[in-house]
């Protein structure tokens, strides 16, 4: 959900006043660039959708699902990738090999940024075998990539470097990310400032959950939905179990959104966030049913614009 007019105006220029009087303008770029690099823009969760229903019809051709190995994920990655090419992007496909089969992940970097100040944000793009996997995690791959086409329009520079991800083989133990991890150098790893993770973000009894790892992101969503009005929770039930643990592993700073899987919503937090207590905030995780019906909205429109607000913010 879009935040209103008045609270985004004055998140921005309480944003932009602490630049100005800590560091001026950068790179001598009057006050005005600094003022409106301050403020994400909102996600069209329309733009979101999209991408799940390419991400769909992929799996509907391809056996019914994306998952690591099959036809289905390299179909997804090259859509991806072809939207990363199109708006301006350095892409790059990392291979790796698991339970016999050839795996990738896909890195985009948006050009300009301090080098040694890497903020990134990921998703995986692999799904069960069982299903489309559009939850999970077209959702947060979907919500990424429209963040990073969002980038591209607005023609964002910020001082710190911006690098995207879609993980392969997350659903067989993590592999993708833990490859990317385990290749980089020990210099490179320090250059990451920061890794958000968005591991199914659009779950249909939606709750909102925010990663308790690095306090500075953590405050980061927990502001951000607190201007929204939206309490949240720390999350626990993917603590761990998502691409955000190689990274933390390594010692990079992480955090990132989560809306729910197999656990039960209490009746506490369907008073709070609305839905159904006593059911999974998504009964089809993992499940043949995790297809374009399996979405709640207004929890993809809210994390996709949180996703924004986050790497704007962290960047610039």
């Amino acid at each position: 959900m879009k935040p209103s007019v008045s609270w985004r105006a004055s998140a921005a220029a309480a944003v932009a006043t602490a630049t100005l009087l800590t560091s001026g303008s950068i790179a001598g770029a009057a006050p005005k660039a600094d003022i409106e690099a301050a403020a994400a823009p909102d996600i069209p969760v329309a733009n979101v959708k999209a991408h799940l229903t390419q991400l769909q019809s992929i799996a509907t051709a391809n056996g019914g699902n994306r998952a690591h190995g099959r036809p289905g994920y390299k179909a997804s990655l090259d859509y991806v990738k072809a939207k990363l090419d199109a708006a301006g992007y350095t892409t790059a496909i990392q291979q790796f090999t698991s339970s016999g089969r050839t795996g990738y992940n896909l890195i985009a970097d948006w050009p300009g940024g301090d080098a040694n100040q890497v903020v990134m944000a990921g998703s995986h793009l692999d799904s069960v075998s069982s299903g489309a996997g559009i939850n999970d995690n077209g959702s947060g791959s979907a919500a990424v990539l429209e963040t990073a086409l969002a980038v591209s329009r607005a023609g964002y520079q910020p001082t710190k470097h911006l690098r995207f991800a879609w993980w392969g083989a997350e659903e067989l133990g993590l592999v993708g990310s833990r490859y990317y991890v385990n290749n980089l150098s020990a210099t490179n790893r320090a250059k990451i400032s920061g890794y958000l993770n968005f591991d199914m973000i659009g779950s249909p009894n939606a709750g909102y959950f925010v990663y308790d790892d690095d306090p500075a992101i953590e405050k980061t969503f927990k502001d951000y939905y607190a201007g929204l009005g939206v309490a949240t929770e720390i999350e626990t039930e993917g603590d761990g179990r998502s691409d955000h643990a190689p990274f933390k592993s390594a010692g990079v700073p992480v955090g990132g959104l989560f809306s729910g899987a197999s656990r039960t919503k209490t009746a506490a937090q369907a008073t709070k966030w609305g839905g159904t207590s006593g059911q999974s905030f998504d009964r089809c995780y993992h499940s043949s049913c995790d297809t374009t019906s399996n979405i709640n909205d207004t929890a993809l429109n809210r994390n996709s614009d949180a996703v924004a607000h986050a790497v704007w913010e962290l960047s610039e």
